[in-house]
């Protein structure tokens, strides 16, 4: 293959998503290594492969609308190498010659001088068709009429899918909000750090990594995209701080904050723990006053990812299913439910998770959500706080889950719930409660949602 590295890299990283359902996140370190990539070069090769990753959909349409044939009818490296050159002269305006030739040569050297001609034909196009029109005017073309279906105009535009579009439209409650919304979702995402409590504050770690406080959480740390390995900073590799996004450490501190009806007794609980980063924070705020927490992971692996996270601190692992854990009921002063989701609110850091996922994945992930959030009213005890999580803002994952427990009367436990915005001090626009759902476009946050409910009886 032939090319520079950053692309090959990209490429590389295209060809693992599409032919082995690779994570971006997971496969991309190993191949930036293998090339001997370092700042700017491997930053580069992030954007070009997170990026295209993320425009997928639209830019399969741009490149449709330019080719004689549909694209399943197109050889996959072709495809990868298509998408990775009209990202480029779409979405980051690389001057033509640097997106298409570079582009080309990758097909020149896998499949040959016929299919990178083809490569060349279409990436030409594309380019001249951009200029002519203005790329962000060809996007709009292309998309649905924004009066007729504004919804799926704002979801092509910043590329999404539309069912996507409109589950972001039906939690924020109109259409006013969705393009600002889908626009921070697809907007290359700042890096969050938490600072890990009692081992260094927030002012330090932003000293020693080069970052700045972040606007919210007392914990947390915010770096420039792009800013590199991050898993190589000090901190990072000494234990005393970890990625987690802010809204992550949030919902978090907000358990960790309400207010109980008797003492704390400091017995707390991770139900859904994998990979460990809330329950780092849980951990290490019990741990403060000398409390422990039980941590639940069902997944061997993750159970491991828990373990290691949370070494040093208060923290019991279980490897178990979080609706039949071997704990006792009616023992734990705070629970928390981190219910495994779509992932909806945090496409803006999964890069094709947005064209993996699918409606139907809703309604199995709903049942299970109902069933670890009772398993938690079973755990909590009476005058305890059970807050329950997801980083997905669709509502039948949300409030549709909530509010089907709320209603139910065969439960053997009464709940009420509590204000979640009165938990999070300082943080504007949390809407009209009591619920909490952030969002990158208001918050910088990842789209998490938090109810906080007390056990009653």
């Amino acid at each position: 293959m032939t090319g520079d590295p950053a692309r090959q890299a990209a490429f590389e990283l295209l060809t693992a998503v599409r032919e082995r359902d690779a994570y971006a996140n997971l496969v991309l370190p190993s191949i930036l290594r293998r090339y001997r990539l370092k700042d700017r070069d491997a930053a580069l090769a992030t954007e070009l492969g997170y990026g295209t990753l993320r425009a997928a959909g639209q830019l399969d349409a741009v490149i449709e609308a330019c080719a004689d044939r549909p694209l399943h009818r197109i050889e996959g490296p072709l495809v990868d190498a298509m998408r990775l050159g009209t990202y480029q002269l779409l979405r980051m305006r690389v001057p033509e010659h640097a997106a298409v030739a570079t582009s080309v040569d990758i097909v020149r050297g896998l499949a040959g001088s016929r299919s990178s001609g083809f490569v060349n034909a279409i990436l030409r196009k594309v380019a001249e068709t951009a200029a002519a029109k203005g790329a962000d005017e060809w996007l709009a073309e292309l998309a649905p009429d924004e009066k007729e279906d504004p919804v799926g105009h704002a979801s092509f535009v910043h590329a999404h899918p539309k069912w996507i579009g409109q589950a972001f439209a039906d939690a924020l409650g109109s259409h006013e909000e969705l393009p600002a919304a889908l626009a921070a979702d697809d907007a290359r995402p700042a890096v969050h750090l938490l600072a890990r409590p009692g081992e260094i504050t927030a002012e330090e770690l932003a000293l020693v990594t080069g970052g700045t406080e972040a606007p919210y959480s007392p914990y947390g740390v915010h770096l420039e995209p792009g800013s590199g390995e991050v898993g190589e900073l000090d901190a990072i590799r000494e234990g005393v701080a970890t990625v987690q996004d802010e809204g992550s450490q949030l919902v978090a501190l907000a358990l960790s904050r309400a207010e109980l009806v008797g003492e704390d007794t400091g017995r707390w609980l991770d139900l859904c723990a994998g990979p460990g980063g809330k329950a780092v924070l849980l951990g290490a705020l019990v741990g403060l006053d000398g409390g422990t927490l039980d941590a639940v992971e069902q997944t061997e692996h993750r159970v491991d990812l828990v373990r290691k996270s949370t070494d040093g601190l208060p923290v019991t692992v279980h490897h178990a299913d979080g609706r039949e854990a071997p704990l006792p009921d009616g023992a734990f002063d705070r629970v928390l439910v981190d219910a495994p989701c779509t992932g909806l609110g945090a496409l803006r850091r999964r890069p094709e998770a947005r064209w993996r996922r699918k409606p139907e994945d809703v309604s199995a992930l709903a049942k299970l959500q109902r069933e670890l959030l009772l398993a938690a009213l079973r755990h909590v005890r009476v005058g305890g706080v059970v807050g329950y999580v997801t980083c997905s803002p669709h509502l039948s994952e949300t409030v549709g889950v909530v509010g089907g427990i709320v209603r139910r009367k065969d439960l053997g436990v009464t709940v009420e719930r509590l204000d979640a915005r009165e938990y999070l001090p300082g943080v504007p626009e949390l809407g009209p409660g009591p619920h909490v759902q952030l969002w990158p476009h208001r918050h910088g946050t990842d789209a998490m949602f938090l109810t906080l409910l007390r056990r009653t009886a």
